[in-house]
């Protein structure tokens, strides 16, 4: 094939997003020849759009992966239907990309991931801010050494600020039943993401504190502090929130020979001449720190986003570079998602791996007594919103 066919399956939010960026030539060897929603109205929103005539509109997504149109399809709905829209689409023979986050709950995730390790299509996850020069550099480094053991790592991203109406824009917003959750499944998943791809390893242990609907008029978690344990010996903290205005995006990650702080997408570097451990083992003086100096690491300055992840996606398909992220790869974020939530149901540290059967009986506990939504279904611009952050 000469250019990869894509087909995009919910064009709410950021599946009209998604399309807007293939009709507008920004991915080079993909194109989009067919779109998918249970609303005839978002259909022919993206139709009407500058190049969008001629795109095949489904209102049955099994249609669309029957129809011959498409060699890879984009699964962009709300999260319950990840999962199992991927699996279809990946036994219809089609390469998928996943939005986030991969599932709501591991055990569905991980059913997924088996059907995706059994077959010869590509599986991806729109992972898009790995493309972040800056993470990808904090990734290098400690991958590297460079900050040698780590200790420490501490991420306050509350820059997330939402009104009541982003909430009452969908059905399925800020609910058990149609989200899943809250904070964590919508806005943070690219930042959980981030703290264990960039760190290089899971937490083994979790003690978190969620609460639930304390900012806004939804029964999900919209403020959360978690304290985090890493089997190394080092710890964390995790702070996020919908509710803060002016809110903070800050990631520190420190090691025994310096610390890695990005802020307002700035990363500095204070790297220790001495490691804190050698210097610890031989200082005499009783108070003093090793010799220190402030550096600002080089990066490529690329930082491309969606476009990023649907070029590379599109490339792999074609056999041109590798995948930059492999769909399996998403349930490491939805397991820290699971565990702040069941440690804050349980009242109670939770290690990790969760206990896959646990969890989901408690989440259908709360959705069996959730609240069920009628009349919102409004499409957001969320042009100017990805940056470091994202939907």
């Amino acid at each position: 094939m000469e250019k990869v066919r894509f087909g995009i399956i919910g064009v709410g939010n950021m599946g009209s997003a998604h399309a807007k960026n293939f009709l507008a030539g920004k991915v080079e060897n993909g194109v989009l020849t067919a779109i998918c929603d249970l609303k005839p109205q978002k259909l022919e929103a993206i139709r009407q759009l500058e190049g969008g005539e001629g795109l095949a509109l489904f209102a049955d997504y099994h249609e669309m992966l029957a129809s011959g149109l498409c060699d890879a399809v984009i699964v962009a709905v709300p999260h319950y239907f990840h999962p199992p829209m991927t699996i279809d689409a990946l036994k219809a023979g089609l390469h998928v990309v996943c939005e986030k986050p991969a599932g709501v709950y591991t055990k569905q995730v991980k059913q997924m991931n088996a059907v995706a390790d059994q077959s010869d299509r590509l599986f991806g996850m729109m992972f898009n801010q790995r493309t972040n020069c800056v993470y990808r550099k904090m990734q290098e480094m400690i991958r590297q050494g460079e900050l040698g053991e780590i200790k420490r790592v501490n991420w306050i991203i509350t820059n997330w600020y939402r009104s009541q109406s982003y909430y009452d824009s969908g059905d399925w917003r800020g609910t058990w039943r149609g989200e899943g959750g809250g904070v964590l499944f919508n806005q943070c998943p690219h930042q959980l993401d981030l703290l264990q791809w960039v760190v290089g390893m899971m937490p083994v242990r979790i003690r978190s504190f969620c609460h639930f609907g304390k900012w806004h008029d939804i029964e999900v978690e919209d403020d959360v502090t978690a304290y985090l344990e890493y089997e190394n010996g080092a710890t964390g903290v995790f702070v996020t929130s919908t509710g803060d205005t002016p809110g903070t995006n800050r990631l520190e990650i420190l090691g025994d020979k310096g610390k890695l702080v990005c802020e307002d997408n700035k990363l500095t570097f204070v790297r220790l001449k001495m490691s804190e451990r050698e210097f610890n083992a031989t200082c005499k003086t009783g108070f003093g720190e090793p010799e220190k100096e402030v550096l600002v690491p080089e990066t490529d300055g690329k930082n491309p986003q969606h476009v990023g992840i649907l070029n590379n996606f599109a490339n792999a398909v074609l056999g041109l570079e590798p995948l930059f992220v492999r769909g399996q790869e998403g349930i490491h974020g939805v397991e820290l998602m699971d565990a702040m939530l069941l440690s804050t149901w349980l009242d109670k540290t939770v290690t990790l791996p969760i206990d896959d059967d646990l969890y989901l009986a408690e989440l259908n506990k709360r959705v069996a007594t959730g609240r069920v939504k009628n009349g919102g279904d409004r499409v957001l611009d969320t042009e100017g919103t990805y940056g470091s952050r994202q939907k």
